[in-house]
């Protein structure tokens, strides 16, 4: 939706990208990894952005030595400009376009009949210390799972990690008190689904 009013798909994933973690720093290497498009396509909206004023660019002499490529200065990085006038309603607009993806996420799990339970966390309550994003159980295939995951991130410029249990596998780490499940069900996170009844 947003690329229709952006014009360019690269220039809204790497907006989300800079708004989701806002005081970070990312080279063009990295972003270029991040939404696994060419470098020249990352850099030409790059241009854009820092020409609006939306995003700043930073130059570090002390990060030279970090280069891998001689003809890449990595000493330059950009970062959201909090202060450019753009940036409330971009933030409006980001975080609406978010929600709209979370709720597609929940719609594309819960049409396949076979989800018991969905959580969210990690990148989807800022608990950057989860193991995981989501949290899904229920009977469906790990194939299906990987395939609703891969079009959300190919969509949002996003990697999510998630990991899938049946409903005797949910309910037996309860049980045990697994220490993994545990770190999932004790951090900030959501419920959109929840078909086993105050399961969590």
């Amino acid at each position: 939706m947003l690329e229709h009013l952006f014009g360019s798909r690269t220039r809204v994933k790497l907006l989300r990208i800079f708004f989701r973690d806002a005081e970070k720093r990312f080279y063009v290497r990295e972003l270029t990894r991040l939404l696994d498009v060419q470098i020249n396509a990352v850099r030409r909206e790059l241009a854009h952005l820092t020409n609006a004023g939306i995003i700043s660019v930073i130059v570090d002499e002390s990060l030279s030595a970090l280069s891998d490529d001689p003809h890449e200065t990595k000493r330059k990085y950009y970062r959201l400009n909090e202060n450019s006038v753009l940036y409330p309603e971009l933030h409006a607009l980001l975080m609406k376009s978010h929600m709209l993806g979370e709720q597609s996420l929940v719609s594309a799990f819960t049409a396949t009949g076979e989800v018991q339970l969905l959580l969210f966390t990690g990148i989807f309550t800022n608990a950057r210390e989860t193991p995981i994003d989501i949290l899904v159980v229920g009977d469906i295939s790990d194939r299906h799972v990987a395939k609703i995951v891969a079009d959300f991130e190919h969509e949002h410029g996003t990697a999510l990690r998630y990991t899938v249990l049946t409903v005797h596998e949910f309910q037996e780490r309860r049980q045990l008190m697994d220490r993994f499940l545990y770190s999932v069900l004790d951090a900030p996170h959501q419920i959109p689904f929840d078909k086993m009844k105050r399961a969590v």
